[in-house]
C-alpha cells in the first residue's frame, strides 16, 4: 500500500483538496438566467469536495485497489460459487445488436435475439432433465419463488391447494427456501439433517402426509454433499402426492453429470450467475431460470421464447403464474450464459465439475488436521464446511476472528456461520478456476492463521491489523450507519 493509499477511510473526498479547485472546466452559460426556486427550498450551501482532476482520478485509483473481487485472487464463498468469469462472454453481451436492442422491438427485427433466448431455454432443459424453462426470472430468489407459486397453481387446479399447507426445507436449506414458501403462503416444516449430512429419512416419512405441497431440497446441499437416497425421497414425496424443488444453486458441481429431472425432482431453478459466466456481488446483476417437467411446464412465468410457423415470439404458457419483473429477464445474462455455454459444450461442462470436486477435495485433505469437519463422509463435494470449535475452544479464537486474520493474508473471507446446524461454520468453495497454486496458498494462510490461534490468539482477536479500516462494531454498523458526510465538529 502506497502513502497515497493509507488514509483511503479516514480521509474522504470531502476532506481533500482546496476551495477553487476544479476538475473540469465548464463553459460560461450564455443563455437566459432561469429562476431560483424559493428561498425556503434553497440551502444556503452545496458540500461537495473541491479537486483537481489528477487528484480526483488519484483517489478514485485507489480506491479501486481497496476492491477485492475475483480479479483480484481467491473468492472462496461457500455455496455462492465466485468463480472467474470468461471476458469473452462480456464481450459477446455487449455486441451492439443484443446490448442495444430495446425490449419493445418489434419481434420480426429481433430473431436472432429471440434465437439465444431459444436456445439457452433448449440448452437448459438438456442439462437439467426437464422438459420446459422459463428465463423470467431475475435471480435465483424470484426462481425459487416462481416454482413454489407454479406448485401452487397446480395444487389450486387440482382443487388440493386448501389442505395441502405445508413446506418441508431441510434445516440446512438456503434462508431464500422458508423464506420462499412462506411469502407464498405456506407453513415452513422444518427436517432436520442426519449424522451423514442428509437429510433425516425418518423425519421425512414422519412428516409426509398429504397436507404437504412440496419439498424443498437444495442438491448438492450446503454441507456440500451429496443428498443421499434422493431416488428414494422424490419416490415418498410423490407417494403422497405433493412436487419435489431443486435449489439449484450448487449446480457447478454436478454440472454434466446429474439432471435433476432424472433424480425425481418435478421443478428447479438455477443461477446463471454463479454457474454460467456472469460475475455477480454487490446487488446484481443475476438470473435465475426456473425450470420443470411437463406436468407444470403450463405454470411457467411469462414470457417463454416459442417457436412457431411465423419464426420465433415470445409467448405465454397456458396457466401461466405471469411476469415476475418489466420486459423480459436479464438479457444480458442470458447472453453470457449462452456464449458460456456453447464455448464450453457438454465435455467443458463436465471438467468444469470435475475440477471444482477435485479442487475442494484437495483443500479440505489439506486443513481436515487443523480445523474440525463435523460431517466427515471421506469426501465432498463442489465445498467443504470446516469449523472453527477447536480454535473457539482452546484458543478463543472464533471463526469471525479466522475470517477477518484471512483479510491480513490477502485473501477474501469464506462464507461463516453457515449452514446454521454447523457451529462455527466455515464454508468454503474454491471453484474450478483456482489453480492449484491458489488452493495451497489459501490452504497455507488457514493452516497458519491456525498456529497463530495457539502462539498468539490475541492476533486473531484483533484482526484485520494492516487493513485500511480495522474491524468494525457489527450491531452499530448495521443498525446504526453513518451514511453522510459531515465536517469536522459538527
Amino acid at each position: 500500500m502506497n502513502v497515497g493509499e493509507r488514509d483511503i477511510g479516514a480521509r474522504l473526498a470531502f476532506d481533500r483538496g482546496s476551495p477553487g479547485r476544479r476538475a473540469v472546466s465548464v463553459p460560461r452559460w450564455e443563455g437566459e438566467a432561469a429562476p431560483l426556486p424559493p428561498a425556503g427550498l434553497r440551502r444556503e450551501r452545496l458540500r461537495l469536495p473541491e479537486l483537481s482532476q489528477g487528484e480526483v482520478v488519484r483517489y478514485y485509483t485507489a480506491l479501486s485497489r481497496l476492491n477485492y473481487g475475483i480479479d483480484s485472487g481467491t473468492y472462496p464463498l461457500g455455496s455462492c460459487t465466485m468463480k472467474y468469469n470468461p471476458k469473452v462472454d462480456d464481450l459477446m453481451a455487449a455486441l451492439p445488436g443484443l446490448a442495444d436492442a430495446h425490449p419493445l422491438e418489434a419481434e420480426e427485427r429481433v430473431q436472432g435475439i429471440l434465437r439465444v433466448g431459444h436456445e439457452l431455454q433448449e440448452a437448459l432443459c438438456s442439462l437439467t432433465g426437464f422438459a420446459a424453462s422459463s428465463l423470467a426470472p431475475a435471480a435465483g430468489a424470484q426462481g425459487e419463488l416462481a416454482g413454489v407459486l407454479m406448485v401452487k397453481r397446480a395444487l389450486d387446479d387440482r382443487g388440493e391447494l386448501g389442505r395441502r399447507r405445508r413446506v418441508l426445507v431441510p434445516d440446512s436449506a438456503h434462508g431464500t427456501n422458508p423464506a420462499t414458501a412462506a411469502m407464498a403462503g405456506f407453513t415452513v416444516t422444518q427436517i432436520p439433517t442426519a449424522s451423514d449430512g442428509s437429510m433425516d429419512g425418518e423425519a421425512l416419512e414422519r412428516e409426509l402426509d398429504e397436507s404437504v405441497a412440496a419439498a424443498m431440497v437444495t442438491m448438492p446441499n450446503t454441507l456440500g454433499l451429496w443428498e443421499r437416497g434422493i431416488d428414494e425421497v422424490a419416490a415418498r414425496v410423490h407417494a403422497v402426492g405433493a412436487y419435489l424443488y431443486a435449489d439449484g444453486a450448487n449446480l457447478n458441481a454436478i454440472l454434466g453429470r446429474a439432471r435433476f429431472g432424472d433424480l425425481g425432482f418435478d421443478v428447479a431453478h438455477v443461477n446463471l450467475h454463479k454457474s454460467f459466466s456472469t460475475p455477480h456481488g454487490g446487488g446484481g446483476p443475476g438470473a435465475g431460470p426456473v425450470l420443470c417437467g411437463a406436468e407444470l411446464a403450463p405454470y411457467l412465468p411469462a414470457p417463454v421464447v416459442v417457436s412457431d410457423e411465423g419464426g420465433l415470439r415470445l409467448g405465454r404458457p397456458e396457466r401461466s403464474i405471469g411476469r415476475l419483473q418489466q420486459f423480459h429477464g436479464s438479457y444480458g445474462v442470458l447472453v453470457r450464459a449462452y456464449a458460456y455455454l456453447r464455448s464450453m459444450g457438454l465435455d467443458g461442462l463436465r471438467a468444469v465439475s470435475e475440477h471444482a470436486v477435485l479442487n475442494a477435495n484437495y483443500l479440505r485433505a489439506l486443513l481436515v488436521d487443523a480445523y474440525d469437519l463435523p460431517y466427515d463422509r471421506g469426501r465432498v463435494l463442489h465445498e467443504v464446511v470446516l469449523a472453527g470449535t477447536r480454535q473457539r475452544r482452546e484458543h478463543g479464537v472464533r471463526t469471525y476472528d479466522i475470517a477477518k486474520r484471512l483479510i491480513d493474508h490477502g485473501f477474501h473471507p469464506p462464507t461463516v456461520y453457515f449452514p446454521l446446524i454447523v457451529e462455527e461454520a466455515l464454508m468454503i468453495e474454491p471453484t474450478e478456476t483456482e489453480p492449484r497454486e491458489a488452493v495451497e496458498a489459501f490452504a497455507g494462510a488457514m493452516l497458519a492463521i491456525a498456529a497463530e490461534a495457539a502462539s498468539d490468539p490475541d492476533l486473531g482477536r484483533s484482526a484485520p491489523c494492516g487493513a485500511p479500516i480495522g474491524r468494525l462494531s457489527a450491531a452499530p454498523a448495521a443498525r446504526r450507519p453513518d451514511l453522510r458526510w459531515l465536517p469536522p465538529g459538527e
